[in-house]
């Protein structure tokens, strides 16, 4: 570097004037003690920095850079936001057009009330076919009373005609016999028609039960159309600075296509340092940060992290160092510098992702801090 320091400076400055002042000889060795000293002391200064600072140009400013894409496609009514505009998080950027996801909501909440009243008259079959069966479980008893009836009249016209004794005629004896049969058959007759009516019962039961899955299904239909309808509505995910606005009303958006870039203020400082500067940084050590957008000020930093590993792992295509042509060369490893709270707030707006820096650390604070 060609800028010297203020005892530099004034050394330099005093070569002429004590030149002149003294003989030839001596000013000839004036000037040459003074050239020694100037070198001594730049060396001095080259050898301390260099045991106590590490430094890179290698440096730019890094932020949140948030992507803001539509969700479903859609014609784009409304544009909410201008280039560079502030936002807060929930914010409306963008509105699509809402007809298509309506109609559909609509359709679903048809359907529902539809199949709705399918079950109101499942419900009713259901108790008509209970009626039936408690019908029919009456009819059972009032055969089987029958039956008994039947049963005792029998026996009692079997016990009144035998060989010897003819109390009844024949044919009374038959009548009684076939009332008995026939109410024996009834009393079988009724009990299916129970059964029958039982299993309407199950599969009236069934059949509602059915519609009242659908009556869920289209349930949870409707909440996927009511979520896509509120997709018509773009809003920002986070806090921060319009950027890159690529849309305009009346344009047709796709699923996923980035409308607008969202940048954040909470910006640091990504230097690339050589992996041979390395040795003595320490996470915690304040580092002094020039950004050339801000000429003449310097910021205070600390190293945060170091990257988990060289720039050149994270290539799209790293280098295969396991070829026969290997040239050793130095890689550096991005370390991620945090500002202070004050600078940020100081330089709001001004500090924004991609702007080149100048990180220079002092190796020598923050040891006490991490020896601990």
């Amino acid at each position: 570097m060609s800028q010297h320091n203020p005892a530099e400076q004034q050394v330099l400055s005093a070569v002429p004037a004590a030149a002149q002042a003294a003989p030839p000889n001596r000013r000839v060795m004036l000037i040459a003690g003074l050239i020694a000293l100037a070198a001594l002391a730049a060396g001095g200064r080259m050898w301390y920095r260099s045991h106590h600072y590490v430094e890179t140009e290698n440096a730019y400013v890094a932020g949140h850079v948030h992507p803001v894409s539509a969700r479903i496609a859609g014609v784009v009514t409304k544009v909410l936001v201008e280039d560079n505009q502030m936002v807060k998080a929930g914010d409306a950027i963008a509105e699509l057009d809402p007809f298509d996801q309506q109609v559909k909501v609509e359709q679903i909440e048809a359907q529902i009330a539809s199949v709705q009243q399918q079950v109101l008259q499942a419900d009713a079959q259901i108790a008509q076919v209970n009626a039936q069966a408690s019908a029919a479980a009456a009819q059972v008893a009032q055969a089987q009373a029958n039956l008994v009836r039947a049963a005792q009249d029998a026996e009692r016209y079997g016990q009144l005609y035998t060989s010897q004794m003819k109390a009844v005629s024949k044919a009374e004896l038959d009548a009684a016999n076939a009332a008995r049969a026939s109410a024996t058959a009834d009393v079988a007759a009724r009990k299916d028609s129970a059964t029958a009516a039982k299993a309407q019962i199950g599969a009236a039961t069934s059949a509602r039960e059915v519609l009242k899955a659908q009556v869920r299904v289209l349930q949870v239909q409707l909440k996927d159309a009511q979520q896509q309808l509120a997709y018509n509505r773009i809003v920002a995910p986070v806090a921060g600075r319009i950027g890159k606005r690529a849309l305009e009303v009346g344009q047709r958006v796709q699923p996923g296509q980035q409308l607008v870039a969202l940048v954040q203020d909470n910006v640091w400082v990504t230097a690339n340092f050589k992996e041979t500067q390395l040795a003595e940084m320490r996470a915690g050590q304040e580092v002094t940060l020039t950004i050339d957008a801000l000429p003449g000020k310097e910021l205070v930093g600390r190293v945060d992290s170091f990257s988990p590993a060289s720039g050149a792992q994270f290539a799209l295509l790293p280098a295969d160092n396991a070829t026969g042509n290997f040239t050793k060369i130095v890689q550096r490893v991005p370390v991620k510098i945090t500002f202070k709270p004050e600078d940020l707030k100081a330089y709001a707006g001004r500090l924004v992702p991609g702007m080149s820096a100048i990180a220079e650390v002092s190796i020598g604070s923050g040891a006490a801090e991490n020896a601990k």
